[in-house]
């Protein structure tokens, strides 16, 4: 199952998936991505992964009950044994063929051995114009995030 770099799942949005107000829980949407983005990592390295980061996740518009829900995941870009993943969360009703974006992040691994210990992972090579897009915005990503986690560290030092 190595090097698989995009996955898909589909299915339909559950009235367990849903808050007070009506509409699906963004913390449901939250652990489909992690679901959806472990699914895409394991198949890249063939490896367990572990979830490292999320960064730029966004509530576009909300998912409703009885909506068909569509979440992609697809390599951005790798590191020697990380793997940050472009996740994009749509839905749209199922008697229609239109979906519409309503969440789209990059969610981070790291491929583990069986004692916990990071193990490198195959190269991704960009090849089309999107995926190349796509690499160019989980640099940035990864980049941000670095820069955030520096910035806190040095907000915390401070308080001490």
């Amino acid at each position: 199952m190595a090097n698989q770099s995009e996955v898909i799942f589909r299915f339909l949005a559950e009235p367990t998936d849903v808050n007070f107000g009506g509409k699906v829980h963004g913390g449901v949407v939250m652990k489909w991505i992690d679901q959806a983005g472990y699914a895409c990592a394991a198949g890249w390295s063939g490896a367990y992964c572990v979830t490292v980061s999320v960064a730029g996740v966004r509530f576009h518009r909300p998912i409703l009950v009885g909506q068909i829900v569509e979440v992609s995941a697809k390599i951005a870009h790798t590191g020697k044994t990380s793997m940050q993943i472009f996740i994009q969360v749509r839905c749209g009703d199922p008697q229609k063929q239109h979906m519409v974006e309503t969440n789209h992040c990059i969610i981070s691994f790291i491929a583990m051995d069986q004692a916990g210990y990071p193990i490198p992972v195959s190269k991704f090579v960009a090849q089309t114009p999107e995926q190349k897009a796509l690499e160019q915005y989980a640099i940035k990503m990864k980049d941000i995030a670095i820069q955030t986690e520096s910035l806190l560290q040095a907000t915390f030092e401070q308080d001490e």
